[in-house]
């Protein structure tokens, strides 16, 4: 009998969530074996915000918050015209409380979100109010093509157990009458129908495991120690918002925050054959980062910031002419803080190798196939905080320059594609399940 070593263990798991359905799960606990620590009860607590996932998550020796290992997005459709009845909200509201009983809200439990389009609140007579920022989603840039995700609703998922993220879709698709042995009280597949499901990881040593991604050259050349495919980490404490400042503070969404979601296919041949790593950290960082030294490995000695100074975003024409290269967090970076020096952004991205996006949860059942892709999630009290700040990152003002073109020498625009972009709300706790446009509060 097939007895798998921890590597392989670890690798068939993130294909049971990739697989997803009741095959993915039922292998998943096939493979976690019997002897697997239970995985945390709930207690029916939940937070005022659902995104507040900061305080239950886990962090390294900086600081730095770590994510949930494996993520699972459900785009979902309402399926009636016009605004939701109370009954279907009641029927959302009891499928999520279910959750709130079966998993600990933590990495080691379930950590989750509900968030709601403008194309959903365009089903109101009313408009949402001027306090929240929230347009449909648009292309961000000459050079993409993005499908736009309007789809009425975003569950989100995400665990450091591969069962729990499975177990609990299971239960909320209504494929299964319990979630870690807590009988569901309702279903969304009662009031709404998967449009598309999304999955993906993140962790050090996750991206290196994945063998013969399309995206990836084939001496699969990302660091062991790297959270992500381009072979550094992010995420960086000192360079994220916090939760208090993403939230919408006043009016009728008080406690909400605004999500956007786009989806990046990946193409790292040109980024790992034809550049050294001097040049992969110049276009990722700043070319300042490179010439002094400043990025060990993947990126471990930084600490809790990316060591961006304001002298290297002064000087990023100068820079940027002397080697010929422009840094990707150099260029965000310059739109990222208010006039008070608050960062403006949560990004809580990770990776994917989903092939193609369907409801039907299938996947690859091993690690042999699939597209390097990565999810991007960002959190920010109006969606123009991100489109401001992914105007800078397009870096149009730099083009005069001669070596600096629309994507070549760019910062990494030259290896990520935008497939998809979605817009958000993300509600308080109290008004997850199918909201009105102008709740009373």
């Amino acid at each position: 009998m097939f007895e798998p070593d921890e590597q392989s263990r670890r690798d068939l798991l993130k294909a049971a969530v990739a697989i997803g359905g009741s095959a993915g799960l039922s292998a998943c606990l096939g493979w976690l074996g019997a002897d697997s620590e239970p995985v945390p009860r709930g207690d029916g607590t939940t937070h005022e915000r659902q995104f507040t996932w900061n305080d239950r998550l886990p962090t390294d020796d900086h600081g730095n918050t770590r994510l949930p290992r494996h993520q699972v997005l459900l785009y979902l459709d309402y399926d009636r015209e016009g605004p939701p009845t109370a009954a279907d909200r009641e029927t959302v509201e009891a499928a999520f409380a279910s959750l709130d009983e079966a998993y600990d809200r933590s990495n080691e439990g379930l950590l989750y979100s509900v968030a709601y389009s403008p194309a959903y609140f365009d089903r109101f007579e009313a408009s949402l109010p001027e306090t929240v920022d929230l347009p449909p989603p648009r292309r961000l840039s000459d050079f993409e093509s993005p499908t736009l995700d309007e789809q009425d609703a975003l569950v989100h998922l995400a665990s450091d157990r591969p069962d729990a993220v499975l177990g609990a879709e299971r239960a909320l698709l209504g494929e299964r009458d319990a979630a870690n042995g807590v009988e569901t009280a309702a279903s969304l597949a009662d009031v709404m129908t998967v449009d598309s499901r999304r999955t993906g990881f993140v962790g050090e040593g996750m991206p290196a495991a994945r063998r013969n991604v399309e995206g990836v050259p084939d001496s699969n050349p990302v660091p062991e120690a790297s959270p992500l495919f381009m072979g550094f980490k992010a995420g960086f404490a000192g360079n994220q918002a916090t939760e208090e400042y993403v939230t919408i503070d006043a009016g009728l969404w008080r406690g909400a925050t605004t999500k956007h979601v786009a989806n990046l296919r990946q193409r790292l041949d040109d980024w790992y054959v034809e550049h050294d790593r001097d040049e992969r950290v110049e276009e990722l960082f700043s070319p300042a980062h490179a010439e002094r030294g400043l990025v060990e490995g993947a990126g471990e000695n930084l600490g809790d910031h990316n060591g961006l100074t304001p002298e290297m975003m002064e000087t990023i024409r100068e820079q940027a002419a002397a080697s010929g290269r422009v840094g990707h967090a150099q260029k965000a970076a310059r739109a990222n803080r208010d006039e008070a020096g608050n960062v403006r952004l949560l990004r809580r991205h990770f990776e994917s190798i989903d092939a193609e996006f369907n409801p039907d949860g299938e996947g690859f059942p091993d690690q042999e196939g699939g597209v390097a892709s990565l999810h991007f999630p960002s959190l920010q009290r109006g969606i123009s905080a991100f489109e401001e700040v992914r105007e800078a990152m397009n870096g149009t003002d730099l083009t005069d320059i001669p070596a600096i073109r629309t994507r070549v020498n760019n910062g990494i625009l030259e290896y990520v594609f935008v497939r998809h972009r979605g817009n958000f709300l993300v509600p308080p706790t109290e008004l997850r399940a199918l909201p009105p446009v102008r709740p009373e509060r």
